[in-house]
């Protein structure tokens, strides 16, 4: 096998697997950068992956090519709904954001399995008719080399997510609204004192946090699974939390650990075709993806600071 059999191969899958993570870290990196932990990433892609499959199911004949589409638009609505219970329990109730968030994944789960269970009197949903799949992308896939690299059987999605990560890091950055953003999660009571709402910029970026966390575990579902059951989102949402982290609270940063994670869980999967992996046992194949997220978050990413108002309920006035 070439180099680049390997790499047409490689890069294609480890696209698939990090899309869903980087618009879930995008997500935990609005929220945390306004000052609200939410470790309740993986509860988001739980009601996002629910969301979206089920709107699939239940519509499918209705939009027909569309349906994953709009099955996305429907799982961030839901996700954004969702995050607000932790933005109310959070930001309003200042209750702690760690149990607020480890009480989110809790609720998404069950709530989730609950209804699959009301409704289709099983585990597990139907398999989905109507997912995204392997695409060449018009004219792009014509380019010599790269071409075939990076733009032949593959996902839309992948450049959607990696889009809008750019878009977030302008956004964060390069705008009035950013500026609020960070001044909220790095002084809020001197922001406050600008005038700024420190309450609106943390709820408005918790409730991205949900939005770009269901499209995430939407985008997982249709892409991946294909369906919902309990074990259709296992630990991606945390793992998309660790790149937040290894990207040092940066959106490019959080895009570039998403792929290096997706890139660590493509090969549990593609590894047996390729030459230089096929002798080893596929147990430490799909492993690898964890102790990688372990190792690079331990030993190879130096000092990494949140903002420093993160984790820290605001009460106006109190100076």
């Amino acid at each position: 096998m070439s180099l680049m059999d390997i790499l047409s191969i490689v890069i294609p899958s480890t696209m698939l697997w990090a899309a869903p993570l980087i618009f879930t870290a995008l997500g935990g990196t609005f929220s945390e950068r306004s000052g609200v932990v939410n470790i309740g990433l993986e509860g988001l892609m739980v009601i996002g992956a629910f969301t979206a499959i089920v709107f699939n199911l239940t519509f499918a004949d209705v939009f027909g090519d569309m349906t994953p589409w709009v099955s996305l638009l429907a799982a961030m609505v839901v996700g954004g709904l969702f995050a607000v219970i932790h933005a109310v329990a959070s930001i309003t109730f200042r209750a702690d954001q760690t149990v607020s968030g480890v009480a989110i994944n809790l609720l998404a789960v069950g709530v989730s399995l609950f209804l699959v269970k009301f409704m289709y009197d099983k585990g597990q949903t139907d398999i989905i008719q109507k997912g995204f799949s392997k695409v060449d992308i018009p004219i792009l896939s014509d380019i010599p080399i790269l071409g075939r690299i990076f733009f032949s059987n593959t996902y839309y999605t992948s450049y959607v997510a990696i889009i809008i990560a750019f878009i977030a890091w302008y956004v964060i950055f390069k705008t009035p609204f950013g500026l609020r953003l960070r001044s909220v999660g790095e002084h809020p009571m001197a922001a406050d004192t600008m005038g700024i709402n420190v309450t609106k910029i943390r709820y408005i970026a918790v409730i991205l946090s949900g939005a770009l966390g269901g499209i995430g575990g939407g985008i997982y579902a249709q892409s991946i699974t294909s369906d919902f059951s309990h074990a259709t989102i296992s630990g991606q949402g945390f793992m998309a939390l660790a790149a937040m982290i290894f990207g040092k609270w940066h959106p490019l940063g959080a895009m570039g650990a998403a792929l290096f994670f997706g890139f660590a869980q493509s090969l549990s999967i593609i590894g047996s075709s390729l030459p230089f992996l096929e002798n080893i046992p596929n147990v430490y194949l799909l492993i690898a993806p964890y102790v990688l997220t372990i190792l690079a978050l331990t030993g190879f990413i130096g000092r990494a600071d949140a903002p420093k108002a993160s984790g820290v309920p605001y009460i106006k006035g109190n100076r």
